[in-house]
C-alpha cells in the first residue's frame, strides 16, 4: 500500500484562545489512536487525563500520556478526541477517521472523504429498544 500522509490543522477543543496548529499526519490504519509528540501537547497546553499503557509494534508495553480535547479539522470534517503522547510526529489512527468518515486510497496513497457520503459524515448508530 505506501505509507500515506495527510494535512490536518489541531487544536485544543476547550481554549477557543488558543491558535490551532498545521500538521502533516502519518496515516496508520492499523493503529487506533491519535497520536502526538510532546511538543504538540505543550503547544496546544492540552489536559493530562491520565496514563494509557500501549502495545507497540515490535509487541513490548508501555505507559504513555493521554491528553484533551484534541479538535482535529481536515477535509472539511472535524472530530474532537484526546490522544496518546507517543513518538516524534502526528500520527493519524482509525478511531478518528472513523470518526470523520474519512478512507484511505491505497493507490494514491491519501486519505479522502468516504465516497458513500460525501457531504457529510456518517456513523452506525443502534438504538437500545
Amino acid at each position: 500500500m505506501g505509507i500515506a500522509y495527510a494535512h490536518m490543522r489541531l487544536a485544543n477543543d476547550g481554549r477557543a484562545d488558543l491558535e490551532e496548529i498545521d500538521v502533516e499526519a502519518l496515516v496508520d490504519t492499523g493503529a487506533l489512536h491519535l497520536c502526538i509528540p510532546e511538543h504538540v501537547v505543550l503547544q496546544l497546553q492540552l489536559k493530562d487525563t491520565g496514563v494509557r499503557e500501549v502495545l507497540l509494534a515490535d509487541g513490548r508495553p508501555r505507559q504513555v500520556g493521554y491528553v484533551s480535547p484534541v479538535r482535529i479539522e481536515m477535509l472539511n470534517r472535524q472530530c474532537v478526541t484526546g490522544a496518546l503522547v507517543l513518538g516524534d510526529q502526528v500520527l493519524l489512527g482509525a478511531i478518528p477517521m472513523e470518526d470523520m468518515d474519512l478512507v484511505v486510497e491505497p493507490s494514491e496513497h491519501k486519505v479522502t472523504v468516504n465516497p458513500s457520503s460525501p457531504n457529510i459524515p456518517m456513523s452506525l448508530a443502534k438504538a437500545a429498544k
